[in-house]
């Protein structure tokens, strides 16, 4: 673990791992503030992941908060949107089980989010913990001519294909429901605006466009394994009152494996996307 830096009085701040993550320490007022909203977008880009640990922030703070970073994504009810299991809290928890795959939020999009916040309400006894991958260091360590050839690559991204994941055998009804969502031919490499470039895999990636079934599926598992390797990941154990915001234009993100009836509730606000993809 890194030392700390201090940003400015009141905001301290602590990589996590060298190439994912870092730690940030202030109180719900400084956050709100909004005094520090350049740095720590600036800080989010960079290093992908941060961690708020046990902030305590409210429902109204996490959206406030939310709200100092960019323009915020309506959903949910007033901006917060229930992660449960439970379909008494959200109707739509089966969709959600395609979350313990690694993936990108918003790949069918025109525009994907670009950030997340999500704050830990109420845990599983066991497991549950958050994953994520860097995926711009994934690209940057990459051989050269990988590079080159990888650039010039797309892939056909689809909700249909994550849900596969969840339901292998799913009924006819089942499948026209998924398909209804479409698909969306993306690059293989993002190449950002700010210069740099990132990888866009994850569940929803469904093939190569122009490789057999066999190549794509080797290429998509074999850039998986290596944009998820140990250098790249940051695991987050919650505790209670915890936020992490992550960022969704270089990261991917899974949760791991816990009881479904565990009662686990998580509350996310989102960012909106500001940068095509395609």
């Amino acid at each position: 673990m890194q030392t700390a830096e201090q940003l400015r009085p009141g905001l301290s701040v602590r990589d996590l791992k060298p190439k994912i993550g870092s730690e940030i320490r202030a109180d719900a007022a400084t956050l709100l503030s909004g005094a520090y909203a350049g740095q720590i977008r600036e800080l989010l880009e960079r290093r992908g992941v941060l961690v708020f640990p046990e902030a305590h922030l409210t429902d109204r703070q996490q959206v406030a908060f939310t709200k100092t970073l960019g323009t915020i994504v309506d959903e949910g009810e007033a901006n917060i949107y229930k992660i449960s299991m439970d379909t008494s809290v959200n109707p739509n928890a089966d969709y959600l089980k395609g979350a313990f795959y690694w993936h990108i939020d918003g790949t069918t999009w025109t525009v994907p989010t670009f950030a997340a916040l999500l704050s830990a309400r109420r845990l599983a006894p066991s497991g549950g913990e958050t994953e994520y991958c860097n995926t711009y260091a994934a690209y940057e360590d990459l051989p050269e001519s990988d590079k080159h050839v990888y650039e010039n690559l797309k892939v056909v991204h689809s909700f249909a294909v994550s849900q596969f994941y969840v339901h292998p055998e799913p009924s006819y009804a089942q499948f026209q429901s998924w398909a209804k969502k479409g698909t969306k031919t993306l690059p293989l490499v993002w190449k950002h605006r700010s210069g740099r470039k990132s990888l866009v895999l994850g569940c929803t990636a469904g093939h190569v466009v122009g490789m057999s079934p066999e190549e794509s599926a080797d290429l998509l598992c074999r850039l998986r394994d290596h944009a998820t390797q140990p250098q790249f990941v940051y695991r987050h154990v919650w505790k209670i009152g915890d936020t992490v915001m992550w960022d969704n234009t270089g990261t991917m993100h899974r949760a791991m494996p816990y009881a479904l009836d565990s009662g686990r509730l998580m509350h996310r606000s989102v960012l909106q996307g500001e940068e095509s993809l395609a």
